[in-house]
């Protein structure tokens, strides 16, 4: 327990010194394009929010492996796996010139070294025929790099808003700790709530002031150490459910596959243009209306901060089902269809001006 809270310490006086000393970096750490379609803060921000984050499992690993403990060696090659995807996102945050593909190749790498470092392979699915596939490596090789860049791509699309992201990451992990937990993995229940501790250190300052952004260093890092503890579970544990951590990521998962659908196929653009139609974005123009009118810096950062809340109950809607049968692949599937089709309803009733008016907060 004082590894976890040294974590989040060490993780949150980081991110605060990044913040008071943004003064002499601000012009290549700040997010100063408030014009995009994606873009809803009033004034520049900086967006290295995920050093603070590294640091706080850096100081984590350092704080194991002084008292002693076996599981140093687990999260140390968890953060060193980590390293391409967190470099490339911070590169690109500080100098905007990586571009999507490269940052995807670089989550890539990282995901390769989970599965040499860690055997961080996903070997079964739980579906008749697929797992005859899987039993060839280089197959599994393969969709277990795509997945953990698929997950980390979907952790930075729906970091949109003041402490989405994080807390959708952190609610995640819980769930994972706590069937780790249940199966009797004791070190990656640890990790998993050291990853809690090293977000909530962030989490604190980005919510709901909006002090500091996760960025893309921040948000591909969360995303690609939520896979590997998801990847790890069932690769550790053979009676988790394979379908468990795709059912305990599915929001940001669905929300990249309906997004890459609605781009290229109903609007007919590349599937990687920015917009400003994710539900999240909906949801902050057409739901909060109390705030409509008014663009002076106070009321756009309550209304920012009044986003997210709604994105974590869609979150936990996906994540209750997962705790209840995380050992039930028939069921944890249906429920995955349950929630893909609520969330399109969902979907169309807000960009369709239906929005059930029991969600529309009164002003």
């Amino acid at each position: 327990m004082f590894l976890l809270i040294a974590t989040f310490f060490v993780a949150a006086l980081t991110t605060l010194f990044v913040i008071h000393s943004s003064r002499s970096h601000a012009h290549i750490s700040a997010d100063h394009d408030l014009s995009g379609p994606q873009k809803f803060h009033a004034v520049p921000v900086p967006r290295i929010g995920g050093v603070g984050m590294f640091f706080g499992l850096l100081a984590c690993v350092v704080g194991s492996w002084a008292a002693g403990s076996r599981a140093w060696q687990l999260g140390a090659l968890l953060v060193l796996a980590g390293l391409p995807a967190f470099g490339a996102g911070l590169i690109e945050d500080l100098t905007k010139r990586v571009s999507p593909a490269k940052r995807l190749l670089a989550t890539g790498v990282s995901a390769a070294l989970g599965i040499w470092l860690l055997d961080a392979s996903i070997t079964r699915t739980g579906i008749p025929g697929l797992d005859w596939l899987f039993s060839f490596s280089v197959v599994a090789w393969c969709i277990t790099v795509l997945t953990v860049s698929g997950v980390a791509n979907a952790v930075n699309i729906i970091d949109g808003f003041n402490g989405l992201s994080s807390m959708c990451v952190c609610l995640m992990l819980l769930a994972c700790a706590y069937v780790a937990f249940s199966v009797g993995d004791i070190p990656l229940t640890f990790w998993a709530l050291a990853g809690v501790a090293a977000a909530l250190g962030f989490f604190v300052w980005n919510f709901p002031a909006g002090l500091i952004f996760l960025g893309d260093g921040g948000a591909y890092f969360l995303g690609f150490y939520l896979a590997e503890i998801g990847i790890l579970l069932v690769a550790r544990n053979s009676e988790v459910s394979p379908l468990f951590p795709l059912m305990v990521c599915i929001y940001p998962v669905f929300e990249t596959l309906f997004s890459m659908y609605r781009r290229k196929i109903v609007r007919d653009v590349p599937p990687g243009l920015p917009d400003g139609i994710h539900l999240h974005s909906l949801i902050y123009r057409r739901l909060l209306r109390w705030a409509i009118g008014s663009r002076d810096a106070r009321a756009l950062t309550r209304r920012n901060s009044m986003t997210a809340p709604y994105l974590w109950m869609l979150c936990l809607s996906s994540l209750v089902p997962a705790l209840l049968f995380w050992d039930s692949t028939p069921v944890i599937g249906a429920c995955m269809v349950v929630f893909g089709l609520s969330y399109v309803a969902l979907y169309r009733r807000i960009v369709r001006f239906k929005t059930p008016k029991w969600l529309v907060p009164n002003r």
